[in-house]
């Protein structure tokens, strides 16, 4: 599980990299116009936390204290998507299934602590 690896020491693309894993071997797809991120003091902050290894994007080394919003969104179709005359609905461009869910996570030195679950 993806949210397992938001341990001290351990780096951004473990959590990447088993995100990507999991929906490929499902048959799914990830999509990449959207990647979670960083909290603290603003809604969104670095890291960028994409659902896959992009060897272009940094790899920083997880520190205890950092809160991460893991975020995937999956389609059942093809990765691409297109968001709604109201400005804010994405969905997939051709049509297929799509889900979009987010936890926060806490790095500890106990491991995560997931502040979204009931």
């Amino acid at each position: 599980m993806a949210i397992d690896k938001a341990r001290p020491g351990n780096r951004l693309f473990d959590i990447c990299g088993v995100v990507e894993h999991h929906v490929v071997a499902n048959g799914f797809s990830i999509v990449r116009e959207y990647v979670g991120h960083g909290i603290g003091t603003k809604l969104h902050e670095e890291p960028q936390i994409p659902n896959y290894v992009d060897r272009k994007n940094e790899n920083p080394r997880l520190k205890e204290g950092m809160v991460l919003a893991i975020e995937p969104m999956v389609n059942a179709g093809r990765p691409e998507t297109k968001v709604l005359k109201d400005r804010w609905t994405a969905v997939s461009r051709d049509g297929s299934f799509s889900a979009h869910f987010e936890h926060c996570v806490a790095v500890t030195s106990n491991g995560p602590w997931v502040l979204t679950r009931p």
